[in-house]
């Protein structure tokens, strides 16, 4: 279950904003920080016999009023405009139909492309231009890379009637290794391996700060770690390129830093080892976490395919508008403490399939919301105790102990019910299989961050009175099963 944040907090498309762009001879916008990364970078080696180029990110006009601003301030002055969208029209239908109504009016060149490298009909539709020159430009986007936006930008130069040698596109790999072992695609086998998977369009614009931090945290801590770029695991040259990469490589613990799911013929469940879900955030990540998209994106979605969630490792921090185009360029920030805590997280997932099954202890943690025992293992519209039944059968079958197995959820819950719960009105008589000390409780507590010991201290009081602290221990809701 994932909670998204109630505190309110301005969101790109939720409040009206004014980019407060002045007009340009060329205007690109698109949703792909890596786009724009790439055609800024290109831009400053032009110099300054080159048109005028501003960079927009679409995520930033989610509002009507929004894009009506930009429309009249920016895209009305233009005299080429380029709209990259990934999830096409429907994605932004009010952008699309507005910034087609302001270039028609005005006699602009547009053209609205797809953000991946299939051909969009819809959008097609929507543009006033077309023929070999869309497909060029088209083609620069699609490989990416700082070249291929110098490309771009030259085709579009061209359009403009200036005297620009063309350049062709050139193809970038759809997947390849990456990082300091890249070299050395065997590992040496005296230490664990671990593989990082992430996105082409970071490789592509050099935005590679949490993947090489994340590489190294991973080699200290007792890891031979190697990167692995792909444009999209759902891709056949790139899921190639990852099944090669796992036969040779023969990871202990997969890194995953793609979103979405891949569903069936997923490259990585050939490694038949945990696969770590680690999130890249999209804005700051502060204090209430990751938001809706990146939730959805990085963290509910990869679920389907079996990926356990480990941490947000970095946040899209923006720097001050680049003079040349206008448009402030999010990079994303390491977060070392998360880095850290993920490193060592998929040490300890390594370490763990390299022990036999008689040597490994597993815990099921299931709800135990307050006071009512008709909440015990309780999931909103599933049937928790069931399938923890069908898991113990499950780890029973591939050898681990498992004793007093139920046989149903009810079996389940009626074990559970003999031992103790949050009910004190029913805690007499119960057995009581664990306890806590409230020394080891106080220990635990203060390795959280003093702000959240505060939190805890407000809402709950102080452990010393917590109503269900006995003879100087707590005892615990435990049902030992075996290993």
């Amino acid at each position: 279950m994932h909670l998204l944040a109630t505190t309110p907090v301005a969101d790109g498309g939720a409040t009206a904003v004014d980019l407060a762009q002045s007009p340009g001879d060329i205007v690109v916008l698109s949703a792909a920080d890596s786009d724009l990364a790439c055609l800024a970078t290109a831009r400053g080696t032009l110099g300054d016999g080159f048109p005028s180029l501003r960079l927009a990110n679409l995520l930033r006009l989610g509002h009507p009023l929004s894009v009506d601003l930009y429309c009249e301030r920016t895209v009305a002055h233009a005299r080429l405009v380029v709209v990259r969208i990934l999830g096409g029209r429907s994605y932004w239908s009010y952008g699309v139909e507005r910034i087609a109504a302001t270039c028609r009016e005005g006699a602009i060149p547009v053209l609205f492309l797809p953000g991946d490298d299939r051909p969009d009909p819809d959008l097609a539709a929507a543009s006033a231009l077309a023929g070999p020159a869309a497909e060029r430009l088209w083609r620069c986007l699609r490989e990416g890379g700082v070249g291929n936006a110098r490309a771009f930008l030259a085709e579009a130069a061209r359009l403009l009637g200036y005297d620009m040698a063309p350049l062709a596109p050139e193809p970038v790999p759809r997947a390849g290794l990456y990082g300091p072992r890249a070299a050395m695609p065997e590992r040496s086998g005296q230490r664990p391996g671990a593989l990082v998977v992430f996105y082409r369009a970071l490789y592509l614009a050099g935005d590679l700060a949490p993947v090489d931090a994340l590489l190294a945290q991973l080699e200290t801590a007792g890891l031979e770690a190697l990167g692995l770029f792909v444009a999209s695991l759902k891709e056949p040259a790139a899921a190639e390129v990852a099944a090669t990469a796992i036969a040779t490589w023969r990871p202990d613990v997969i890194l995953n830093l793609t979103a979405f799911a891949v569903g069936d013929g997923d490259p990585l469940a050939a490694a038949d080892c945990t696969v770590l879900q680690v999130a890249l955030a999209g804005g700051d990540a502060g204090e209430r976490g990751l938001d809706p998209r990146d939730l959805a994106m990085q963290v509910a979605l990869p679920e389907i395919d079996g990926r356990v969630l480990a941490r947000a490792v970095s946040c899209k921090t923006s720097d001050a508008p680049d003079p040349l185009t206008e448009c402030p360029l999010a990079r994303h920030e390491p977060l070392p403490d998360r880095i850290a805590f993920t490193a060592e997280l998929a040490a300890s997932w390594a370490r763990l399939r390299g022990r036999r099954t008689a040597d490994r202890r597993l815990a099921i943690v299931l709800a135990n919301y307050p006071i009512r025992d008709g909440r015990l293992a309780n999931g909103v519209g599933l049937d928790t105790p069931a399938s923890c039944a069908l898991l113990l059968r499950a780890l029973s079958d591939a050898g681990y102990r498992v004793e007093h197995l139920p046989h149903d959820g009810r079996a389940l819950l009626d074990l559970l019910g003999a031992g103790i719960t949050n009910d004190l009105a029913r805690r007499a008589g119960r057995l009581v299989r664990a306890r806590l000390p409230l020394r080891d409780y106080l220990t635990h507590l203060a390795q959280m961050p003093a702000s959240a010991r505060q939190r805890v201290h407000e809402r709950w009081g102080p452990p010393e009175e917590d109503p269900h602290l006995v003879d100087g221990a707590f005892p615990l809701a435990v049902l030992p099963l075996g290993n």
